[in-house]
């Protein structure tokens, strides 16, 4: 059924003027204002919020400062239903948290505590959070050490909060598709009718590079059918772009290729130059690795790639190191010396410096040696930075390597065995 973007409009604002409950995370610390300490809390906390069925609407970071965490705590109790707060508890100079919320509810300080607030027990630590009213908004303080603040985040806080929902509760789900080989602005090309096949989805595109990420949002009373409405709509997505999508669960690039080793009960040995053992690193951070994973060999220098791999000097001799024909002989070595189902090796230009006309910064061959034969491909990418083309160097790779083992099936099997986890 097709909707004008008039109908689209209308059923996009009851979905919205739906949502049960609105909430703000604010976050306080100097260091984390002045960027010394990543505020990794806020995710978390937005994350939960989200699938509690909580709509997230502002982050907001302060300093360690009375007056200016108490005005914005009282700024918040005016317009939004729930606020979580992290840090600034404790006996420390720089502990004002629950003097400012204090004076932002205009009580006084009792004990620690603003008077009429709870007190949130902290299993894991010393500091107590608390809960209180500040106007319209109910206020949750936790710690700001991230074991701490999770575990009163999961114990107590969420509870608390789905009691608030009450008979009312809405539910949000959200459907996260992990992709790699798409750009941003291709993807929404491809996308751009799922605001008119699926209005009651809320899409958006977040870039995690080298991944690209498509979250699909539905807001309802019945999680049966939201559920089954996300899975209509990822299906729709999937269809329209393909093999680039790897996961539909959060898995990442490295645990789908482990699982479809062990699904095939293959093994892996991997030839690295410049990506310098990322690959490496990043298969055996799976728990269970240990089950396909056999071999790693960092061969950086020619030298290496011969005595290692048994590359042939002649091959270097005439290619260079940076080749198809080098990333194919040390693939083909690392699967003959460990005894492995499948060879996967990288070679090339992380940069940087070193690049040429012929071969520029960001260019890498990749080698895949398999039961059938060995493959080898040349890829040049834009970027200048080292970091960069070593990870996308490494996910090139081991998307190389997800494909090969997928096989030759086709796109409509594909997006059901990407939907099961199959």
């Amino acid at each position: 059924m097709g909707y004008t973007r008039l109908q689209v409009r209308i059923i996009r604002r009851r979905i919205e003027m739906a949502t049960n409950m609105i909430a703000e995370i604010l976050a306080s610390g100097d260091e984390i204002c002045s960027g010394a300490i990543l505020d990794s809390n806020s995710a978390h906390i937005a994350q939960k919020l989200e699938k509690a069925g909580i709509k997230v609407v502002r982050h907001s970071c302060v300093g360690d400062d009375i007056n200016t965490i108490a005005g914005i705590l009282k700024e918040i109790g005016g317009r939004a239903d729930i606020v979580v707060v992290t840090g600034g508890l404790g006996l420390t100079a720089d502990d004002l948290t629950a003097e400012a919320a204090a004076n932002a509810a205009g009580v006084e300080l009792q004990t620690m505590l603003p008077k009429g607030a709870e007190s949130l027990c902290n299993l894991v630590g010393t500091a107590s959070g608390f809960f209180m009213k500040i106007g319209r908004c109910s206020a949750f303080f936790m710690p700001g050490v991230p074991s701490e603040m999770r575990r009163m985040l999961s114990d107590t806080v969420l509870p608390r909060i789905k009691k608030l929902q009450g008979n009312s509760r809405k539910f949000r789900q959200v459907k996260e598709i992990s992709l790699f080989g798409l750009t941003e602005s291709a993807i929404s090309e491809r996308i751009t009718d799922l605001k008119v096949k699926f209005p009651e989805i809320k899409p958006g595109i977040c870039v995690r590079f080298p991944e690209v990420h498509i979250k699909l949002y539905a807001n309802g009373e019945n999680k049966k059918n939201l559920n089954e409405l996300l899975k209509n709509a990822c299906k729709w997505v999937l269809k329209k772009i393909g093999k680039s999508a790897f996961s539909v669960d959060g898995d990442s690039m490295e645990t789908v290729v482990g699982n479809l080793l062990r699904r095939e009960k293959s093994t892996i040995a991997v030839a690295e130059s410049c990506t310098g053992g990322l690959i490496s690193h990043w298969l055996t951070n799976v728990p269970g690795s240990s089950y396909y994973f056999l071999f790693s060999g960092v061969t950086y220098s020619n030298k290496a790639k011969i005595k290692v791999l048994d590359v042939l000097p002649a091959t270097l001799k005439r290619y260079g190191a940076v080749h198809e024909e080098t990333a194919k002989e040390m693939a083909e070595g690392a699967r003959r010396i460990a005894g492995a189902t499948y060879g996967l090796s990288t070679t090339g230009i992380a940069g940087p410096s070193g690049g040429t006309t012929y071969k520029p910064v960001g260019t890498v061959c990749i080698g895949l040696a398999t039961p059938y034969g060995t493959k080898s491909h040349r890829f040049n990418f834009a970027f200048d930075d080292r970091s960069m083309n070593k990870k996308i160097f490494a996910m090139t790779a081991l998307d190389l390597l997800r494909r090969e083992l997928l096989g030759n099936v086709d796109e409509i099997r594909n997006v059901d065995e990407i939907i099961s986890g199959s």
